[in-house]
């Protein structure tokens, strides 16, 4: 990959969408910023973009002909962690909801504000590629899950454990704060960096995170729900 300074705003973003206008929108202000850009008019155009250019992050728009953005991001999941961003009409929460579910790392909605989305790839490649969080051990560990914070890799029973990078940051923060019970809307703030935002976000990463950590997902024992407030992590129950 591109990109792989210290400099947040550095790196290639490559952009799918099937509307010239929006594409070149985009990709204007993300220079302005500093990215260097690719862009790709459809969803196979846009896997082979991927697979020929190796960006640091993809801007997906969900609807369009032939694969849509949701087969896209679904076969980039089989293949990397790569953060994708989804571009959403407003009012397409199932659209929103089932690309969080495939492993989009954020979403923005339909009219965006260019300023808003560039804000938003910018936020998400820092957590991509932070070391490690301030104050936190370079190694958190669980009986057989380990987080390897300088590498930004986990593993669960010794095999390497495919998370994206929401959901690294999200079980980093639950095995630093052991314990703890937090609200979806501190979460949305401690880990996403938002001070407002939609809560499903939240609900739909655990969902995903348990699906990889847990022996029974519909059972969790390590990310359980704390009723009425929200989600709390319990180290050594597995």
């Amino acid at each position: 990959m591109s990109g792989t300074g210290t400099n947040v705003r550095t790196g290639l973003v490559l952009v799918v969408d099937d509307d010239d206008t929006v594409r070149d929108v985009v990709r204007r202000y993300l220079e302005v910023a500093g990215f260097s850009v690719a862009v790709a008019a459809d969803g196979a155009e846009g896997l082979r973009q991927f697979t020929a250019r190796a960006p640091d992050l993809v801007v997906l728009d969900v609807m369009m002909p032939g694969l849509d953005g949701l087969e896209v991001c679904r076969r980039l999941r089989q293949v990397s962690a790569v953060p994708v961003v989804l571009l959403t009409a407003l009012g397409e929460e199932e659209n929103r909801i089932a690309g969080l579910q495939l492993g989009a790392d954020d979403y923005v909605t339909k009219p965006f504000s260019p300023r808003e989305l560039t804000l938003r790839v910018v936020s998400v490649l820092r957590r991509a590629r932070m070391p490690y969080p301030v104050g936190v051990a370079p190694e958190l560990r669980d009986g057989d899950l380990v987080l390897y914070m300088n590498a930004r890799q986990a593993s669960l029973g010794g095999a390497e454990l495919p998370l994206t990078a929401r959901e690294f940051d999200l079980l980093a923060h639950f095995l630093s704060h052991p314990g703890t019970a937090f609200s979806r809307q501190d979460l949305l703030e401690q880990v996403w960096g938002w001070d407002f935002g939609d809560q499903s976000t939240v609900t739909v990463h655990v969902r995903r995170l348990r699906e990889k950590i847990e022996p029974l997902p519909a059972k969790p024992v390590r990310v359980t729900t704390v009723w009425g407030v929200g989600y709390r992590y319990d180290a050594g129950a597995s």
